[in-house]
């Protein structure tokens, strides 16, 4: 057995399969939000509790943003699965996934925490993932298996 590539393996991880673990990320992430994108905008018991949740956290236009958040996520997901545009479809569902951390989930969130119990309760919100994972994909890009990277080849030639 070879102990130093062992070794490094567990210390840097492998290089060679990062755009297979980028492109997994990315269209799971994208068919996620274009998924629950589509069912808000298609399907009218998801645009109503939606609707209503817009209106009880008090944003205005409750039913405008409905269609505009709803799409943002549907035509964001699709994109960052195709991987075309996927930093921009990234930023517009990283701020999506802020509003909705700072508009619901902030309130909903138990009084009285200590900072460390509050970062907890904070990172432990799917949103907060969400973000972070839009921020990773913005710096990372959206690997070589992807129509932006086929884009950037030919803007090359």
């Amino acid at each position: 057995m070879d102990w130093k590539r062992l070794a490094q393996f567990a210390l840097l991880g492998n290089s060679d399969s990062e755009q297979y673990a980028i492109l997994l990320m990315r269209v799971s992430i994208g068919l996620f939000f274009a998924i629950s994108g589509a069912r808000k905008l298609f399907v009218a018991s998801s645009r109503q509790t939606m609707c209503e949740t817009l209106a009880r956290a008090k944003v205005p236009f409750p039913n405008l943003m409905t269609y505009f958040v709803s799409s943002v996520e549907f035509v964001g997901g699709s994109m960052l699965a195709a991987g075309l545009l996927s930093s921009l479809a990234s930023l517009a569902l990283l701020v999506d996934m802020a509003v909705a951390i700072l508009t619901t989930k902030l309130s909903a969130m138990p009084k009285g925490l200590s900072p460390l119990e509050w970062v907890d309760n904070l990172l432990y919100l799917p949103e907060a993932l969400y973000v972070l994972i839009f921020f990773w994909m913005i710096c990372s890009g959206p690997g070589k298996l992807s129509v932006d990277y086929w884009l950037a080849c030919q803007l090359q030639k």
